[in-house]
This record gives C-alpha cells, sequence and structure tokens, in this order.
C-alpha cells in the first residue's frame, strides 16, 4: 500500500507541474478516440469519415474546453445522420438543442462524462458511471448522465435501424420523421436506464455524505448493489435485453472502480480520527478530524554502486584521502610561514 500511496503522490505531482502539457495531450487522445468510434460506427458521409478531418478536428479540441469537444462530437454524429437520411438529423439536432441548452444551464462542467457515456456503453460496461458519478459529483450530475445515457441509445438506435430508414417510404418525410419519434421515446429500456442511474447516483453520494466510518467503501459496495438488483428487475419487468453476465460483471467492476477513486480521492485513516469540541458566542461545535493518508516525496537521489567496481571505488576514495592530507599539510606548512613572517617581520620560511 505503501508503493500506491508513493505512486499517487507522485503521479499529482507531475500533474501539477506539467499540467499545461499534459492536458492538452489527454484531450486530443480522447478526441480521435471518439470521433474516430463515430466515424468507424455510423461512416455514412464518407467526406468526414477521413484521417485528416479526424486528426485536424481532434487537434483543435485539445486547446478548446471540453464543451466544444462534446460540440465537435455532436456535429460528427448530425452529419453522419444527414447523410443516412435529412429526417434523423432533424430529430436528433432538436433532441441535441434542448439537451445542450439544459446541460449548459445546469452542469456545464461535466462534459466528459456526457461524452464519456456512450463510449462506455459502446465498451459494454456503463455501470462504472452512475458509482463514479456517485462519488466525485453531486445530485445535479444526474443531468449529465442523463445526456449521455440519450446520446448513447440514440446512436445505438440509428445504427440499429439504418437500413429501415433509408427504406422506409423514401421521399416521405413524416413516416421517418414518425418512425424516429415513436423509436426514440418509445424506447422503455432507455428511459429505464436513466432512472436506475439517477437512483444509484444519489445513493451514493448521500452514503459517501454520511461522517460514520468507511463511508465511501459503504457507498461504493451499496451503490453496485443496488444498481445490480434494479436493473435485474428492470430487465425482467422492462425488457432492458440486458445479459445478465455482463450486468453481473458490470457492477463488479463498477465497485472495483469506486474503490480505485476512493484511493485517489478519498484515502483517509480512520485509526487516527480526532474529536474535536471548540465554541465561540453562539454555538458549541463538534468537530470529527479524520486524517489523509499521504506520504511525502524525496528529491533525494541515491546512486547505487556495483559490487564489481568495489576495488575501484576504495581505491580512489583512498587516493582522494591522501590528495587531501597533502592539502592540509599544505595548508598547515602555509599558515606556519605566515605566522613566522608576521612575528619576526622577515620573509625566511620555518623548515
Amino acid at each position: 500500500m505503501s508503493n500506491f500511496i508513493l505512486t499517487r503522490e507522485l503521479i499529482k505531482r507531475l500533474y501539477s507541474k506539467y499540467e499545461a502539457y499534459i492536458n492538452p495531450i489527454l484531450k486530443f487522445i480522447f478526441a480521435m478516440i471518439l470521433l474516430s468510434v463515430i466515424n468507424s460506427k455510423m461512416g455514412y458521409m464518407s467526406r468526414i469519415d477521413n484521417v485528416v478531418i479526424v486528426l485536424v478536428a481532434s487537434l483543435l479540441c485539445s486547446f478548446l474546453p471540453l464543451q466544444i469537444m462534446a460540440v465537435f462530437a455532436g456535429i460528427f454524429m448530425l452529419l453522419h445522420m444527414y447523410a443516412l437520411a435529412p429526417e434523423c438529423a432533424i430529430v436528433v439536432g432538436i433532441i441535441f438543442l434542448l439537451m445542450f441548452l439544459l446541460y449548459v444551464r445546469l452542469t456545464p462542467k461535466e462534459a466528459l462524462v456526457v461524452l464519456i457515456t456512450p463510449v462506455l456503453f459502446m465498451l459494454k460496461i456503463p455501470y462504472v458511471i452512475p458509482v463514479a458519478m456517485g462519488l466525485l459529483g453531486t445530485p445535479a450530475s444526474v443531468v449529465s448522465v442523463s445526456f449521455g445515457v440519450i446520446a448513447a441509445y440514440v446512436f445505438s438506435y440509428i445504427q440499429a435501424n439504418a437500413t429501415t430508414i433509408t427504406t422506409l417510404e423514401d421521399g416521405n418525410m413524416v413516416s421517418r420523421i414518425r418512425f424516429m419519434v415513436d423509436g426514440l421515446l418509445g424506447n422503455k429500456a432507455m428511459f429505464g436506464v436513466i432512472i436506475v442511474f439517477g437512483i444509484v447516483l444519489v445513493v451514493v453520494y448521500i452514503i459517501r455524505r454520511m461522517s460514520f466510518d468507511y463511508s465511501w467503501t459503504v457507498a461504493v459496495v451499496a451503490g453496485g448493489l443496488l444498481e445490480l438488483i434494479l436493473l435485474l428487475i428492470g430487465d425482467v419487468t422492462l425488457g432492458f435485453d440486458n445479459s445478465m453476465g455482463g450486468v453481473i460483471i458490470g457492477c463488479i467492476l463498477a465497485i472495483l472502480v469506486g474503490l480505485f477513486l476512493q484511493l485517489f480521492s478519498f484515502h483517509v485513516d480512520y485509526k487516527k480520527i480526532e474529536n474535536v469540541q471548540f465554541e465561540d458566542d453562539d454555538y458549541y461545535y463538534y468537530v470529527k478530524a479524520v486524517p489523509k493518508v499521504t506520504m511525502p516525496v524525496s528529491d533525494k537521489k541515491v546512486k547505487r554502486v556495483h559490487s564489481g567496481n568495489s576495488q575501484a571505488v576504495r581505491g580512489q576514495y583512498k587516493s582522494a584521502k591522501v590528495s587531501q592530507s597533502g592539502d592540509q599539510r599544505a595548508d598547515h606548512l602555509s599558515r606556519t610561514e605566515r605566522t613566522v613572517h608576521t612575528a619576526n617581520g622577515t620573509s625566511r620560511t620555518m623548515r
């Protein structure tokens, strides 16, 4: 555990020192992965399904806020949908616009959640999101998580029904719009997952804010188990169409990720709790102080000497010692000569 704490402190120190360089690199990599996934999964517009365009857009995202990256991802999706059917772009564009207006008003700093949730859905591990945001976010994070779920289901719905959309009464805009609206608004699984994720997020947040010992650990385990139970109930009642094995593995992974986040964000030593009491003119205060587990990172550099070179090192040490002794004797003679010169007023050297 001490090695992990030392590594954590070293990572934090390096990040704080080189934050101006690390953030653009990470944003560039994430934007490139996100836009490449959108192109590979949809790919209806060949003009933007190009490595050069993806690199240029990722480079722009690396120097701009995460909100702009979300805008770029939405534009890429809308362009692909427009190439598939303009009606798709109209319906999804209205949904994205409403989401963006609500998102900017309620949770403007959680663009990464909206972006990463569809990616985790594609990787079949979206169950990490509510537990992680319950630990790191607030109840308002339900908005960003919900928007990420909506974006993931819109993406999945378009991909699964692309053939039907293109062949459905070709040229009839009304029928295509109705098909899109009915398919998205009638998706019980999407709304069920939004409700489950929201409940889990709020429960994890409430428990980890309590003052009892190991509250974060209890919050992570309770959130993972609650999510598992609710998803299994939803699968039976609403037909979430989730693999039972996938749900179980995903919830276990959510617990493991939550415990890992706890080590980085809330690693404390409950064995050294201090209860402090003080007062002012109006109140008595009872404070429970729990120390953080930290380890100072030393700047000292230790130079190791191989055993094969030990004889040479001893020889160098002896030479240095003899040289130092010679210098000391010479310095002593010099001081003696200066003393004699001062006392007698002559320049005779004492032997």
